[in-house]
């Protein structure tokens, strides 16, 4: 391929190609960071525009690999774990210690687990970036490609002039609180043909994260099923404490099942969903979130569950209301999964080395149409979904997008 031959030329070079200067809008911009070829590539809507040299973690100080945004930025730093060290131009990535930052920049991984950037390049980067733009990082070098799938995010098109009419419609989330709502609205015919704007409040990006379902989202459907069924399970916050375990005990015995071994059993499940009215258990969740928290979450069907979904990233570049089309582009990055977490997953371990494309991948998922409309209405561009297999890493949390490790660091700094 010439592109990625003509970036292999290049990446020795501090900064180079096509735009002498960076310009660009943040809202298409991805940050590519290659560990094994040490260097950084500067994407504005799928298009390489900038390369440069990084230094990232040494041995017993690795860089984590993932999915990241730039949470915090300042131009001078120091570092509170290793003696004030200067981190001038910082760009953090975590809030446990990784970061892009000015530094030494030697042909070889040197740092504590930041990437460090030569003096001028970080200079630019700083310049030109703003909070909550990605950053991947992947062990080789990876590009964003165009990518085209009906299941991904269109956005609403924008209605002519009219009267319109709001109703309140359910969205179910994981914990089926019908106190969550999406507000849809309903036109009228008018002889009016002036634009009419869909309402987004709020223009900040969108952060998907669709995945499998962890023992959180499990145990909220668990709570808010036996509630509604007239067992008192207390706050549906996924934690199993006293009132819960009381009232599956309660059930247990209405359902004549035994109340000996583990608190909560697959006939357990199978019985309370078909008491609720529910299909079996969904296999995935998608969740929302937009300026750094948690917006909403539903469940989504992952078909074929049994298979991995491994680690895509797509964001879309270019969004437009008017037509009702948005630009997406996909990174496919490598995945590492323990035997024993594939199991707890329910992943076969002799299936895990199918490496599906994002296409595939997105074939596999069944998004409701309620929770598609309110993202659609709302989506604008820097928008971004993430498809893994594992839940929330703990480094996701106050103040962060959906952060994604593929391999872990043994230190951070």
């Amino acid at each position: 391929m010439v592109l990625r031959s003509f970036l292999g030329a290049c990446l020795l070079s501090t900064s180079v190609l096509a735009h002498s200067a960076f310009a660009y809008d943040s809202a298409g911009l991805q940050i590519i960071v290659s560990k094994s070829t040490q260097s950084l590539a500067v994407y504005d809507n799928g298009e390489l525009i900038k390369t440069s040299k990084v230094s990232t973690g040494k041995p017993g100080h690795d860089t984590p690999t993932g999915i990241f945004s730039i949470l915090e930025k300042r131009k001078y730093h120091e570092s509170n774990i290793y003696s004030n060290a200067p981190m001038p131009f910082m760009q953090r990535l975590t809030w446990s210690g990784i970061a892009l930052h000015e530094g030494k920049v030697p042909n070889y991984p040197a740092s504590h687990g930041c990437i460090r950037l030569p003096s001028g390049f970080a200079q630019s980067l700083y310049g030109k970036t703003e909070r909550g733009v990605h950053v991947i990082v992947s062990n080789n070098p990876v590009e964003p490609q165009r990518i085209w799938h009906t299941t991904l995010f269109q956005p609403t098109v924008e209605q002519p002039d009219s009267k319109l009419l709001l109703s309140d419609v359910e969205l179910r989330p994981a914990a089926f609180d019908p106190s969550l709502k999406v507000e849809v609205a309903m036109n009228e015919k008018t002889n009016s043909v002036t634009p009419k704007k869909v309402t987004r409040p709020d223009t900040k990006p969108l952060r998907i994260l669709i995945t499998r379902r962890g023992d959180r989202e499990k145990m909220v459907d668990i709570q808010s099923m036996l509630t509604a069924l007239g067992f008192d399970a207390g706050a549906a916050d996924g934690l199993m404490g006293q009132r819960t375990i009381s009232a599956i005990n309660g059930f247990k015995r209405w359902k004549d099942l035994s109340e000996k071994g583990p608190v909560v059993t697959d006939a357990f499940v199978a019985a309370l969903y078909a008491s609720s009215g529910y299909d079996a258990p969904p296999a995935g969740q998608l969740q929302v979130r937009q300026d750094f928290k948690p917006l909403f979450e539903v469940p989504v069907g992952i078909k074929d569950a049994n298979l991995p979904l491994g680690t895509h990233f797509m964001e879309a570049t270019s969004v437009d209301h008017m037509s009702g089309r948005a630009d997406w582009y996909s990174i496919t990055l490598e995945n590492h999964l323990p035997t024993s977490t594939m199991r707890r997953l329910g992943i076969d371990a002799d299936k895990y080395d199918l490496q599906e494309s994002a296409s595939e991948v997105l074939d596999r998922i069944d998004i409701p149409e309620d929770a598609r409309k309110r993202i659609e209405d709302l989506l604008v561009a820097g928008t971004s979904i993430t498809i893994t297999d594992l839940s929330h890493f703990p480094e996701t949390g106050q103040g962060t997008d959906f952060i994604t490790i593929t391999r872990t660091a043994k230190n951070r700094s």
